[in-house]
C-alpha cells in the first residue's frame, strides 16, 4: 500500500488484487505451448490470439513468451475488466468471479451467465441476454442478492467446464487432452467456493 505526501495510506485498487489472483492462477511468469491447450502459445493467460488483437498486428509465439507483467496487466484491465463493464459490479467476490470467468471463457460468455443469473433470480426476464454488461445489467446486478448471483454464475461456469470436457472428448474420440486440463479448471473453481 502506498501513501500520500502526508503519510496517509492510499488503499490499493481492488482490481489489482483480482489481476494478482489471475496471474497466480495462470502460473505467471510461465510460458506454455501445449497441443492440448486450446489457447496455443500462452503466457500468464494471454494467448497468441489475444496479444495479436491487443497489439493490432500479427505476433509470434516468441512475442508471447517475451510478454512482461506490465503489458499483461494492461491487457487484463482493458479487455477483461473495463471494456466488458465488469468494473461496475459492486460486490468484490462476484466481480472477481465474473472477471475470472471472462478471462477463462470470454467476456461475452461471462456476461451472459451474469444476465441469466439476474433473470433466474427475478423469476422472469428483466434483462435481454446479449452478453453485454451495460447500465441496465449493472443496476440489476448491484441491486440483487450478490451471493445468490455468485452461486448462479459459479454453477453456469461449472456446467460449461463439463460441456468442454465431454464435447472435446467426443470430438477427438479420447479424453486424455481435456482430462489433463480438468484438474486445473476445477481447482480454479474450488478457490472461489472456498473463499
Amino acid at each position: 500500500m502506498s501513501t500520500t505526501p502526508t503519510g496517509a495510506a492510499i488503499p490499493r485498487d481492488p482490481t489489482e488484487a483480482v489481476i494478482d489472483n489471475i496471474l497466480r492462477r495462470e502460473g505467471w511468469p510461465r510460458y506454455t505451448d501445449r497441443s492440448s491447450d486450446r489457447g496455443g502459445p500462452t503466457k500468464g493467460g494471454i494467448t497468441l490470439e489475444t496479444l495479436t488483437s491487443w497489439r493490432k498486428r500479427p505476433v509470434t509465439a516468441t512475442d508471447v513468451a517475451a510478454l512482461d507483467e506490465a503489458e499483461v496487466r494492461a491487457i487484463y484491465r482493458a479487455n477483461y475488466i473495463e471494456k466488458p463493464g465488469f468494473a461496475g459490479i459492486a460486490d468484490d467476490k462476484l466481480r472477481a468471479l465474473v472477471i475470472d470467468s471472462g478471462v477463462n471463457h470470454g467476456p461475452a460468455r461471462a456476461s451472459t451467465w451474469l444476465q441469466d443469473a439476474v433473470n433466474d433470480l427475478a423469476g422472469r426476464s428483466i434483462l435481454q441476454i446479449d452478453g453485454a454488461v451495460g447500465p441496465k445489467t449493472l443496476a440489476a446486478v448491484n441491486a440483487g442478492d450478490a451471493a445468490a448471483l455468485w452461486r448462479s454464475v459459479f454453477a453456469s461456469r461449472m456446467r460449461f467446464y463439463g460441456q468442454i470436457i465431454t464435447g472435446d472428448a467426443r470430438k477427438r474420440g479420447r479424453v486424455e487432452d481435456d482430462a489433463l486440463n480438468a484438474a486445473g479448471w476445477l481447482n480454479r473453481l474450488a478457490e472461489f467456493m472456498e473463499a
